[in-house]
């Protein structure tokens, strides 16, 4: 299963090389050309049927978060940065590989037995911790890793048995590695116009790479594939989450990066419908993708997400529904053909 590969391959935001290779060997077959560019994005382009000048690039960030090696200390415990946006609350004894060779570690963490009064009852800032990879000093740590190394969770792919309406699985990574296995699924169809495949780096840390996909590109149109947080737990206040897993693709609106284009979220919408496909649309305001950086390349482009829900985002273990998977490559898939049709209704181009 791709998606169970892409999820256990190493590829923190600056070292997406692994990702990079699994996609390269699933898409060789499917497109026209292929490509990576100065900052590693891999740019995949295959010529529509003809019957659409349109130029629609869709895009998925290959990247995942993870921690970075900053300093070994004399003891052999190495310290570390973050590297995107990781919750200090789930790091703490959390199994870690580490560099190129996946050296195992596990992130140091004070016993219970031994905590002082109140001290459970704080959160412990990462930079107090350290990764114990099981040397006793740093000469012994620095034959195994060195400063600047990456780490990531440690994560099997797992498919959970609980029986009922779900199909669901467990891994690290789903964001975006869910949007990149969508992706690659894409380029199986020819579609009417010429469509760009941009599957982009270091999204974690600033959406870097899609702006130079998208600079080089030059669409018409973009649309990004992610995946987002459900955050299902129960609460004392009646809050809506912002998407819940088994209700469909989400669709954006507006998040802390941009506001979609209002026309592309129409055409979603009305495919959705028509076609039977359940979706529901994302809470205003929260997160952000590379639509964010997309939409103000050049003199702009008319840009949407769609994103897989995910619970437990950016952690060692998120949770998806595999329903909400294929419902969201059905979608797109369905709004892309159409697309050329509900773009003659509108000024999207100059000349249309």
């Amino acid at each position: 299963m791709l998606l169970a590969r892409l999820s256990e391959a190493f590829g923190v935001s600056g070292h997406e090389d692994d990702v990079r290779g699994i996609i390269v060997d699933a898409i060789r077959d499917r497109v026209d050309e292929c490509r990576v560019d100065a900052m590693g994005n891999l740019i995949a382009r295959k010529a529509g049927t003809g019957s659409s000048t349109l130029r629609v690039m869709v895009a998925a960030h290959m990247d995942e978060v993870g921690l970075m090696v900053s300093q070994i200390e004399d003891n052999g415990q190495l310290r570390f940065y973050k590297v995107g946006g990781i919750d200090d609350r789930i790091l703490p004894a959390k199994a870690v590989r580490i560099g190129d060779t996946h050296v195992p570690g596990v992130i140091g963490f004070k016993p219970v037995h031994l905590h002082e009064k109140g001290e459970t009852d704080q959160v412990v800032a990462s930079k107090q911790l350290a990764i114990d990879i099981g040397a006793s000093s740093k000469a012994e740590a620095e034959k195994l890793v060195h400063r600047g190394d990456y780490a990531v969770f440690a994560s099997s792919f797992l498919e959970l048995e609980a029986t009922g309406a779900w199909r669901a699985v467990q891994g690290k990574a789903f964001d975006d590695r869910a949007g990149c296995a969508i992706l690659v699924e894409l380029l199986s169809e020819r579609f009417p116009f010429d469509f760009s495949a941009a599957f982009t780096v270091q999204e974690e840390v600033g959406l870097r790479g899609a702006r130079a996909a998208a600079y080089a590109e030059e669409a018409d149109i973009a649309l990004v594939l992610e995946c987002t947080g459900a955050n299902e737990l129960p609460v004392d206040k009646d809050v809506s989450p912002s998407t819940r897993l088994g209700k469909g693709p989400a669709i954006t609106i507006m998040d802390a990066t941009f506001i979609a284009d209002k026309r592309l979220v129409e055409h979603l919408v009305r495919v959705a419908e028509q076609h039977k496909i359940p979706y529901q649309i994302k809470q205003p305001y929260i997160g952000g993708t590379d639509a964010g950086v997309i939409h103000k390349v050049r003199a702009g482009i008319p840009s949407a997400t769609v994103s897989v829900p995910c619970r437990y985002i950016h952690s060692p273990a998120g949770i998806l529904n595999l329903d909400d998977f294929s419902n969201t490559l059905a979608l797109v898939r369905q709004s892309l053909f159409s697309l050329p049709d509900a773009v003659k209704e509108q000024p999207w181009r100059k000349g249309t």
